[in-house]
């Protein structure tokens, strides 16, 4: 994910020096390895989160706090120092494509022989897709 991540920078920062300018592509440099840094220290607590470790959860949560505190100064800096704005959040936010790309190429494969109800099977209609359950059928939709 995170070669994703810095083929999408390094075209980003390559495109805005020849399009934009050099302070913009400075600044979309610097978003990128803040992110890219960001990502690796959320990505390091969740894994310890998750499959345990030595240390105790409040040792974990002053981690995850810590992260955003390091990374909420060194964006203030970076903005003091003269970085672009759009620049930066450009950078910044490179990681979600990155993440999108990635997530897609490691979804599992359909089965082909999975089964799978009939296009015309009336039990569609009891499926609601936008709250994930099934729905109370009015009178007039209830086949007899």
């Amino acid at each position: 994910m995170l070669g994703y991540s810095l083929a999408f920078s390094a075209g980003g920062v390559a495109a805005s020096w020849a399009l934009v300018s050099p302070r913009f592509a400075g600044s979309l440099a610097l978003g990128a390895a803040l992110e890219a840094m960001n990502f690796r220290a959320l990505f390091g607590y969740w894994r310890r989160a998750l499959l345990g470790g030595e240390r105790e959860r409040w040792t974990r949560f002053a981690s995850f706090g810590l992260r955003l505190v390091v990374l909420a100064a060194a964006i203030w800096a970076a903005l003091e120092y003269g970085a672009h704005p759009v620049g930066l959040l450009l950078g910044l936010s490179v990681v979600v494509p990155a993440v999108v790309l990635a997530a897609w190429r490691a979804r599992p494969a359909p089965d082909p022989t999975a089964p799978a109800l009939a296009a015309d099977d009336p039990s569609w209609n009891a499926w609601d897709p936008w709250l994930a359950r099934e729905r109370e059928l009015e009178d007039d939709e209830v086949e007899p």
